[in-house]
């Protein structure tokens, strides 16, 4: 007697089908942000990363406000300013983790902010945002790195007529140093765009170029870390340049605790970034999972 070829079944980080990767139910939570973000007077800082800049809607309305204009002819303008803003908001993003490549995301954000002559103002949503994440190439422990694609709609929806729309893109580039991809160098750009619904306001791209890196321990726990330059083009008023031009660094570190698929289960981000005075941001991740693979 002999046997036939015996068949071992596999999970879906073992299989080598990738029919079978794909048909694995997707990752569905709420990947919820809190932060918390200083800005000081006369600046809009955009800052590093995907948040939905729901802590820069403060100084985003101000602009907006500007451009309240009676109509007919325009009388002389006043000194234009924005005074320094602290503010918290909490982005709620439904995602959906596709595969392991492709991430779709979409929900609102909510915000209060205070400044030295206003206090706490009322909780209330202040935004929506789409967007998507893909691996458009792995590694797989090849020379080339990871290339990932990121890009976010945000709209604000403010008590004022004026509407503040924004789309922010990263192209990042992932060199892993191991074959567990623990441990590796990071490179990347991103580009902000903001439009205000008037045309008396135009607010100049904000470009990020980075590098940093990144180390997962034994125990999933993940600290990853980028430098890189800021410039801003500014915003403009009709002749006036409220928010002015600027090219000054920035820094973020992440510490991040991970599951065994490199699901996020926590996280902590704190930013500085030059505008050119520094502006403080610190954001907690606390994902809320419906599905979890």
């Amino acid at each position: 007697m002999s046997l036939s070829a015996v068949a071992l079944s596999k999970d879906k980080n073992d299989s080598d089908d990738s029919a079978a990767k794909d048909a694995w139910p997707p990752n569905i939570y709420l990947d919820l942000r809190t932060t918390y973000a200083t800005t000081p007077a006369n600046t809009l800082a955009i800052g590093l990363g995907n948040a939905s800049l729901s802590a820069r809607f403060p100084a985003l309305a101000t602009l907006s406000n500007l451009g309240s204009l009676p109509a007919g002819p325009l009388p002389a303008l006043p000194t234009l300013s924005s005074p320094a803003t602290q503010s918290v908001g909490v982005d709620v993003p439904l995602t959906l983790d596709l595969s392991d490549r492709v991430s779709v995301y979409g929900g609102f954000s909510a915000t209060t902010s205070r400044t030295d002559m206003t206090d706490w103002s009322n909780f209330v949503v202040s935004a929506w945002m789409v967007g998507f994440q893909a691996d458009v190439y792995q590694q797989n422990g090849g020379s080339i790195p990871t290339i990932t694609l990121q890009s976010t709609v945000t709209k604000s929806v403010p008590d004022a007529p004026l509407a503040t729309v924004s789309l922010n893109t990263i192209l990042e580039f992932n060199y892993a140093l191991n074959e567990d991809e623990t441990r590796g160098l990071l490179a990347g750009v991103q580009h902000t765009n903001i439009d205000v619904e008037t045309p008396f306001v135009t607010v100049s791209p904000n470009i990020i170029g980075y590098v940093g890196g990144y180390y997962q321990w034994d125990n999933n726990w993940k600290v990853s870390g980028r430098v890189g330059v800021q410039s801003f083009g500014g915003a403009q008023l009709l002749n006036r340049t409220p928010f002015q031009p600027f090219t000054q660094p920035v820094v973020r570190l992440d510490l991040d605790r991970m599951d065994d698929n490199d699901n996020r289960l926590f996280g902590v981000t704190a930013e500085i970034a030059w505008v050119p005075k520094p502006s403080y941001q610190l954001t907690i991740r606390t994902p809320l999972y419906a599905v979890r693979n």
